[in-house]
Formats: C-alpha cells, structure tokens, sequence
C-alpha cells in the first residue's frame, strides 16, 4: 500500500535551495574569471596558439 512521503520543512528546502544557489554562483564567478584572463592573454594554465606561431612551425 502506497504511504505519502514525510513534508520537508521550510527552513530545510530554503537551505537546500540558498546552497545550490551559492554553489552556481561560485562556478559563475570561475568562469567569468576563466574567460576574462583569456581575454587578457594572462592565463597560465591554457595555452591559446596565435598564428604567427602556427605559421613558423609549417616552415
């Protein structure tokens, strides 16, 4: 026979929901920083081929 689920308090499901939120606003923040020191051309751990580079390796 079939049982209805216990409720989840109020105070539970806002903690849940304000985690995930802070969560997806912290992988927000690391991408726009990512994609802004790419801009920049000051990343360290991404290496972007320009192409004068390309060109001197086909010689």
């Amino acid at each position: 026979m079939a049982v209805p689920k216990k409720r989840v308090s109020k105070a539970k499901k806002n903690s849940r929901k304000a985690n995930w939120y802070r969560m997806a606003k912290i992988k927000a923040q690391n991408a726009l920083s990512l994609a802004k020191s790419l801009l920049t051309q000051r990343s360290t751990s991404f290496f972007i081929p320009t192409k004068l580079e390309e060109e001197e390796e086909e010689e």
